[in-house]
């Protein structure tokens, strides 16, 4: 009961705290309710928008380092330990002494970073605790972040561009999960990405996707892609179908661009009760599902034209019968087309394979993307010439996963699934 209390006093305190503080004062205030529960010391670590490197969240007014003094400022997300808590969302211990610990920082299961933990007991109860304190650390940056310069500046490693700039407003979280389904999703070039985009919403048991690759690289790709989204957004709220959706979106291009801009596009839905996809495609590419985690399966439709091009051809309405486990892909050309400075393409096979082989290693899902997006990235020596998007939803079946599957597709420690959809399945 004491610990209960004292876990229920800290966490209510750092909420009672944050109503009336800034997204920079979230790590001092974080420090003086932790030091309530014993702990001498609180870091807060935030991913950058490549989830390349931790980078430390200082206090306000002080010159970022932590009061012992031994705090790296920068802590890399590959070949380290902080960087392996972050990849596999577990809680490990520092490397530098006893007593302290990575912990990771999740937003229901979007991964924002790491607090690191100096604690003079480490059993499975304390373990708990800086999980929950964890979790509503997560919560206060992710409410704060959006009117705050600091975050984004802390995030960037580098200059950003204007269309980058709108297309990371636009974007929901990369990684959402429920107890039948998972979905993640990437966007390179991070700091360049102009007419890329992606969305996904959870209404009804029905999971809503959209993938949009804009024409062009410029500004206007982005202007393009976002009155795409936004069209998109606007009629499926309303209740349209896809094919009711996607002339929506078609209506908006036409109606702003003429016949100037275009984008193509793939629209999804998938009912979660019973694994039945629907889909269009508007010019673009078919998505793939990833069966028994063996082998690729490209689906098939007839693809209308992109939309904008107010041709006022209709698109063909697909199905396909998931199977529970299935991994569908939608993803843009500059995945599977672009070329290395050699002119060789990435291709389809490579970008499967490589999903098919670290499906057997048990890595959580957005941790496989992120290393999908470093592998291509490498490949092209580190220059993308066209905007490269990947989402990827893994569907479990009718039935919710068993306990502890669905949290280890993300990164969470067991016990902590998230709440079932708004139906029973069926």
């Amino acid at each position: 009961m004491g610990r209960a209390s004292d876990r229920a006093k800290v966490l209510g305190g750092l909420i009672s705290a944050s109503h009336l503080s800034t997204l920079t004062q979230v790590p001092g205030v974080l420090s003086d309710q932790a030091r309530r529960f014993g702990w001498s010391e609180v870091l807060l670590y935030i991913s950058d928008i490549q989830q390349t490197v931790l980078t430390l969240m200082p206090r306000e007014g002080t010159d970022g380092r932590s009061d012992s003094g031994d705090a790296p400022a920068e802590l890399p997300i590959d070949g380290t330990a902080p960087g392996r808590a972050f990849q596999l969302g577990a809680i490990l211990p520092t490397s530098a002494r006893g007593g302290q610990w990575w912990v990771p920082v999740l937003n229901g299961t979007e991964r924002v970073g790491l607090m690191r933990v100096t604690a003079s007991e480490a059993d499975e109860g304390c373990m708990q605790d800086m999980r929950e304190l964890a979790g509503l650390v997560a919560l206060l940056l992710v409410t704060k972040r959006g009117t705050s310069d600091a975050y984004a500046r802390l995030v960037r490693r580098r200059r950003m561009n204007v269309a980058a700039e709108m297309e990371w407003r636009l974007m929901p979280p990369r990684t959402f999960a429920t107890d039948r389904a998972v979905v993640s999703a990437l966007m390179e070039p991070a700091y360049q990405v102009s007419g890329d985009a992606f969305d996904y919403a959870f209404a009804d048991g029905t999971v809503h996707l959209c993938v949009i690759d804009a024409m062009g690289h410029d500004t206007a790709a982005g202007l393009t892609a976002n009155l795409a989204v936004a069209a998109c957004r606007n009629h499926r709220r309303q209740g349209s179908d896809l094919v009711e959706t996607s002339n929506g979106m078609e209506k908006a291009l036409v109606d702003q661009f003429e016949d100037s801009r275009y984008a193509t596009g793939v629209l999804a839905d998938l009912d979660v009760g019973t694994g039945l996809l629907t889909w269009i495609s508007r010019g673009h590419y078919p998505p793939v599902v990833i069966r028994g985690g063996r082998f690729a399966v490209p689906l098939e439709c007839s693809p209308a034209p992109p939309m904008g091009t107010g041709l006022g051809l209709g698109a063909d309405l697909c199905r396909e019968q998931l199977e529970p486990g299935d991994r569908l892909l939608l993803y843009t050309d500059g995945i599977t087309e672009a070329r290395n400075p050699d002119g060789e393409e990435f291709g389809l096979d490579r970008f499967t394979d490589f999903l098919i082989r670290h499906h057997s290693d048990g890595l959580p899902v957005p941790e496989t993307l992120r290393r999908l997006i470093r592998h291509h990235l490498d490949y092209h020596r580190g220059k993308l010439s066209d905007d490269a998007t990947v989402l990827l939803l893994e569907w479990h079946g009718p039935v919710p996963y068993p306990p502890g599957q669905a949290e280890a597709l993300v990164g969470l420690p067991a016990g902590s699934a998230p709440a079932r959809l708004d139906r029973p399945a069926r």
